[in-house]
């Protein structure tokens, strides 16, 4: 079970859909389409009605490349935007940070999970996330999207050692297992040929009763061919997905929720 706010996401029989909704100018699928209250609004109501189980809000982009902004211009763009969707969004609403002032700020206001890519389990903000009865997601992350690490026993195996120190760390703090998340962190320290060794291998990142994400939606593993764009990688996202939740993912984190939502629906149809 997946567990936030009142919500609770039974795990193993269906697989839910997380729509992106990048608060920036500089992101590197959409970045700049939906920066300003307005259309960030109307972007999340479209998503929601397509089918998003979450909406994921992003205020810091964390492309290769990015500059990443210090905690106050985060809060002050993550003020614009949950002012426009709170109360106005059904969906439950997750938010990217790993700064704990903007993680309080989105828990008291509207925000249900926190979304942490730094490639920590920050305590801090596990004690906040638990304080509000909310949900941790915590991300593998060694390096970030520019590097590459070095796996020398494969990084689906490195992944699976620093999940198993997030669970004990989750343990430590009191955070229960049903409110905690992980992410492998595809394109995050890694290279093409580790993220298809960790996608093929996702099943040995499974624990029971924990949820498992996957990040997939056009990153650069998804690229059919040199040089593609970002936004043509739809269908190929869609692909890398259908394995993903075959492979045990219980949330896939996408920017077309159309595709995700009759992704998501076949592939639950031949879960094994």
């Amino acid at each position: 079970m997946f567990s936030f706010g009142g919500y609770s996401l039974p795990l193993g029989k269906k697989t839910y859909v997380m729509g992106i909704l990048n608060y920036t100018p500089d992101s590197f699928s959409d970045g700049g389409e939906f920066f300003s209250p307005e259309t960030a609004l109307g972007r999340a109501l479209e998503m929601e009605k397509q089918g998003a189980d979450i909406i994921d809000v992003g205020a810091n982009s964390t492309r290769p490349g990015s500059e990443i902004l210090g905690a106050a211009d985060e809060l002050a763009r993550l003020e614009q935007v949950l002012g426009a969707l709170k109360n106005k969004v059904s969906a439950p609403l997750s938010v990217d940070t790993f700064y704990p002032e903007c993680a309080c700020f989105a828990l008291e206001n509207g925000a249900l999970i926190i979304n942490d890519v730094s490639g920590k389990y920050n305590e801090e903000i596990a004690s906040l996330v638990k304080k509000n009865n909310a949900a941790y997601i915590v991300t593998h992350n060694p390096c970030g999207a520019d590097k590459s690490a070095e796996y020398p026993d494969g990084a689906p195996v490195e992944v699976r050692k620093f999940f198993l120190e997030c669970l004990e760390k989750s343990a430590d703090t009191g955070l229960g297992f049903s409110h905690l998340c992980l992410d492998p962190g595809f394109g995050f320290g890694k290279s093409r040929q580790d993220d298809f060794e960790i996608l093929r291998d996702l099943r040995l990142l499974k624990f029971g009763g924990v949820a498992l994400l996957a990040g997939l939606s056009r990153k650069r593993m998804t690229s059919p061919f040199d040089g593609s764009i970002p936004a043509d990688r739809d269908i190929t996202t869609s692909a890398a997905n259908a394995v993903a939740t075959a492979n045990g993912a219980d949330i896939i984190r996408v920017h077309n929720v159309p595709y995700a939502v009759q992704t998501a629906a076949i592939a639950d149809k031949i879960r094994i």
